[in-house]
Order: C-alpha cells, then sequence, then structure tokens
C-alpha cells in the first residue's frame, strides 16, 4: 500500500490556512530536529524529502539552520526560498547569495553543498518542475507578489 502522506501534504501546501500557521510549523520542525538530530522532520514524516540547510550569516558569519522542502535532483537537492508567500524573500537566501558554500543535512547526515541560484531558462525549466512537485509554491508565489528564488544545492567533495 501506498503511502498517503505525501498526496495529502501537496493538497494541505494548496491551502492559505497552512501558510497562516507556518509560525507554528516551522517551530515545530526545529524541534523535532533538535530533538532527534535531524533524523526527523514534519515534511519527513509527511513522507516528502526535505534538508536542513545551515548557511553562514552574511553579516554575522554564525552559523544560521533552516528545516526547507527540497526536490531532489542527481546527487543534489533544489530548494526554494517561498517563505510561506511573505514578500521577502527568506534570510537563508541572502547568506547563500552572499556564502554559497553551505551544509545540509539528510536523514542526519551532514553533506558539504554548494548552492547556485537559477535564472532565466533555467529557472523557468525547473519552475515547471516545482510546480509539478509541490503545487503549493503558485499559491506562494502569488500571494508573495515576487519570483521565489530557486537553488541547486550540489554536494562538495
Amino acid at each position: 500500500m501506498r503511502n498517503p502522506l505525501p498526496a495529502l501534504a501537496r493538497v494541505l501546501g494548496t491551502r492559505p490556512w497552512v501558510m497562516r500557521r507556518s509560525g507554528v510549523i516551522v517551530r515545530a520542525d526545529r524541534v523535532l530536529h533538535r530533538v532527534f538530530r535531524g533524523r526527523i522532520s514534519l515534511v519527513g514524516l509527511a513522507g516528502l524529502p526535505s534538508v536542513h540547510l545551515t548557511t553562514l550569516g552574511r553579516r554575522s558569519g554564525a552559523p544560521r539552520g533552516t528545516n526547507l522542502l527540497s526536490l531532489p535532483d542527481g546527487d543534489g537537492y533544489v530548494v526554494v526560498g517561498s517563505n510561506w508567500g511573505r514578500r521577502r524573500d527568506p534570510g537563508w537566501t541572502f547568506n547563500l547569495r552572499a556564502h554559497p558554500d553551505a551544509t545540509v543535512t539528510v536523514a542526519g547526515r551532514e553533506i558539504p553543498v554548494r548552492a547556485r541560484e537559477l535564472h532565466d531558462a533555467e529557472y523557468r525549466r525547473m519552475w515547471r518542475r516545482l510546480l509539478a512537485y509541490w503545487p503549493g509554491y503558485g499559491m506562494e508565489r502569488q500571494t508573495a507578489g515576487r519570483d521565489l528564488p530557486i537553488f541547486v544545492l550540489t554536494p562538495v567533495n
């Protein structure tokens, strides 16, 4: 029997009331990540791939972590700066633009990555893939009134 949770999560992800609960969702996800040392997240419980992205603060240089839905892409990961439909890009996007070397934690394993922001035709192609993968991005883009930044995180040796 197939896991029904990914389909349910994709439906819920297109509901505005879910975006309004983002603060509670983010806090709960942080607690899960901390308690289970990166092996469990809300997105993971829903049967969807996620990463814990750790960037360096663009001003402070201090490590900053956030849990994100991700689209597996070969040996890398694609993440979107949707910021739950807010008008401003999330802080981690500014950090990656300033310091593209970062770390993702996947299933408790830390992986060094280098970020590359997509633009133009490459952005449009990936955007179509992302909408098929997570339809909620369309609602978040419309609510935010901005293009959502897309980053490919590629493991570095």
